[in-house]
């Protein structure tokens, strides 16, 4: 199964339309979205029935950033999606998942060192993220550029047949 991760995307078209687009290339399975999507007009492309030209068929998965204000995001990722609020734990293909949004650098450790997981998604610091720590990935996307940082937005494709981790560039 293939899972498309994103965060931090911050009601940017120009991010969001690449993500999509990458995501509907890679023909992703899932797409976890890891916080701070800001709008409800920025997830509605994530809506694979929205994706011209593609047979993208994915569920979105989305929980809440620091950012996201509004409550209506919830319903516009329940149209769709499932908006799972602060926190959500999935089993995607046998591999478990958790997904945070990052707010907390003691909590995010806590879930890579508990070793419960296959994979700890999370954003927040805009910085990209692919370590092993205990038998558990710890994934960061990064997120939207932060003035004085060089990095590149990207989104992960995580392959959970293979646990291969591979970066997209939305630049």
């Amino acid at each position: 199964m293939l899972v498309g991760v994103v965060s931090d995307t911050h009601d940017n078209a120009q991010y969001v339309d690449a993500a999509v687009a990458a995501f509907a290339d890679a023909g992703v399975d899932a797409v976890v979205h890891c916080g701070d999507i800001v709008a409800p007009f920025s997830v509605t492309p994530f809506d694979p029935d929205a994706v011209d030209g593609s047979d993208a068929d994915w569920k979105l998965h989305a929980v809440r950033g620091n950012n996201d204000g509004e409550w209506a995001l919830a319903d516009a990722v329940e149209s769709f999606g499932t908006y799972h609020g602060e926190f959500a734990e999935l089993t995607l293909d046998g591999a478990d998942f958790a997904v945070y949004h990052g707010t907390s650098e003691p909590i995010v450790d806590a879930l890579i060192a508990s070793e419960n997981y296959d994979y700890v998604c999370r954003g927040h610091t805009h910085e990209r993220v692919h370590e092993e720590r205990g038998g558990t990935v710890h994934i960061n996307p990064g997120g939207v550029p932060i003035p004085g940082r060089e990095e590149e937005p990207a989104a992960a494709v995580v392959d959970t047949a293979s646990d291969e981790v591979s970066f997209v560039g939305l630049g």
